[in-house]
């Protein structure tokens, strides 16, 4: 089974020989195929069966507490969902024309083996508050397994942080080299923006974590259902509190979707840099060959496809978020069918992440630093015009003077007359220790700024980093995410 495509045993759209919609009674007619070929979700929810089932055994549970469910019929239906979910994940499950959804063919299949009580099963709940369950148990799954890929990554950047010792590179501004730092600096730097990525996921798993089931079609219930009860059998840390808004609230989704196109933003610019850096004129990375690609027609090409596709998904990220918001700003209250569009791109959101994740953490942990090479580049003479000014400020000058006297010599040893060097250790502004400056990686060695990049300050950033890593590694293992499969529940998510 696949979340894309029609599921295996699935029969064209359409009113009868398969079965009845969920809503025939009210109707004549079966409906046009046309109308289920469009409305149809079936082909991408099909991946919350398994949190469907799981939403569906806890209504069950409740129905029973509350006497709308005899013993027997509840531990018939429990049995049902039982053999359903085993059906759907060993592949045996068979769909029919009028499954419109992930929900219908569930329910459908339940009352095919448990017979009338199986009837009974959507007592009190309308697919509002079913969906929108099934989703938040997706949801809070998915949000907690992303930021444990996140922190894959990060492991992997902070291990060629600490591999990288004392190598050093040019840092850059607007592209262009600016001042040298430490490798380690550079990757710490990455590993910084990824926690922020950490810390977003998780704290959005606290608005996903809300159980709307009892919330009904909109509403609630005459019947007398106990929603906290529901929630607390299921994980869920809260319960809703408006019928009105918990069915038709997808800020959850919207809120994920931000998450999941920030840390693609962050991923698409460490990817752009291993493409600049392992292109010949940086030649500061080597890729592992298990981790390039070639070319159909130049032999001699190697690409870092990874870091240009994680470059190139970012807008992919951008858009599905986009589209999540463009379908919820002219809504009214309570639900509408336009809700189904949250499920697509925040599915295809979350795949794409996790790939790329898994593939970049691969490249970066394969790949070979040019030290060398990376060395002579930080070592460009005029790289080092912040520190030479900074050096004339410790001297008593003042800065912006320090700054036009250090510029002026830049100027005189871009148009050749002499080396920056030269014209440095012939001025009167500077005394005759300012040539240890000059001395490969000098520069980096003098600053000590706490957060800066000296050594020092390096040092003591990759500790803190390490910390705060296996700080939000704990926070992942005890974070609430009640989709989390159990061994009831293990079913296909596609």
């Amino acid at each position: 089974m696949t979340g894309a495509g029609m599921p295996a045993g699935r029969t064209p759209a359409g009113g009868t020989p398969d079965g009845q919609t969920l809503w025939h009674g009210r109707f004549e007619g079966g409906p046009a195929d046309a109308l289920m070929a469009f409305t149809a979700s079936l082909p991408f929810d099909v991946r919350l069966a398994r949190h469907d089932v799981q939403g569906s055994r806890a209504h069950v549970r409740g129905l029973a507490r509350v006497g709308l469910l005899t013993e027997a019929e509840s531990t018939q239906i429990l049995a049902a969902l039982d053999q359903t979910a085993m059906e759907l994940a060993t592949g045996g499950f068979s769909f029919v024309g009028a499954d419109e959804d992930i929900h219908t063919a569930i329910e459908r299949r339940v009352t095919e083996i448990a017979g009338p009580a199986g009837g009974k099963l959507h007592t009190g709940r309308s697919r509002n508050d079913q969906v929108a369950t099934a989703f938040r148990l997706w949801v809070t799954e998915a949000l907690v397994d992303t930021a444990a890929r996140v922190i894959a990554l990060q492991e992997v950047l902070l291990a060629k942080a600490r591999q990288a010792g004392d190598a050093y590179l040019p840092g850059y501004t607007h592209l262009q080299r600016a001042q040298p730092v430490p490798l380690a600096h550079h990757l710490g730097a990455h590993c910084w923006a990824l926690s922020r990525d950490v810390d977003r996921l998780l704290d959005a798993l606290s608005r996903a974590d809300v159980s709307p089931l009892g919330a009904g079609a909109l509403a609630g219930t005459s019947l007398p259902l106990d929603p906290a009860a529901t929630a607390e059998d299921l994980g869920f840390s809260a319960v809703f509190t408006n019928s009105l808004d918990v069915t038709s609230d997808r800020d959850f989704v919207a809120e994920t979707l931000f998450c999941l196109a920030m840390l693609g933003i962050h991923l698409s610019r460490l990817g752009e840099e291993y493409v600049l850096w392992s292109s010949s004129e940086f030649g500061f990375v080597t890729l592992d060959d298990g981790f390039s690609t070639g070319s159909s027609m130049m032999p001699q090409k190697k690409n870092p496809d990874i870091a240009e596709l994680t470059r190139g998904k970012a807008g992919r990220f951008v858009g599905n978020l986009t589209a999540m918001l463009v379908t919820l700003k002219g809504l009214p209250l309570a639900y509408n069918r336009d809700l189904q569009e949250d499920k697509e791109a925040l599915f295809d959101s979350t795949d794409q992440i996790a790939l790329a994740l898994t593939a970049l953490g691969g490249m970066i942990d394969t790949c070979t630093f040019n030290l060398d090479v990376m060395a002579d580049a930080a070592d460009d003479q005029t790289a080092l015009a912040t520190d030479l000014a900074e050096i004339l400020v410790q001297a008593g000058t003042p800065f912006r003077e320090a700054h036009a006297i250090v510029g002026a010599l830049v100027r005189d040893s871009l148009a050749g007359s002499a080396t920056l060097a030269e014209l440095v250790a012939a001025s009167p502004a500077f005394d005759d220790g300012v040539a240890e400056v000059f001395q490969p990686g000098a520069a980096v060695a003098r600053r000590q700024s706490p957060g800066g990049a000296g050594r020092d300050p390096v040092v003591s950033q990759l500790e803190q980093l390490a910390a705060t890593i296996e700080a939000d590694r704990q926070r992942v293992t005890s974070a609430n995410a009640p989709g989390r499969p159990t061994a009831l529940s293990a079913t296909p998510t596609g």
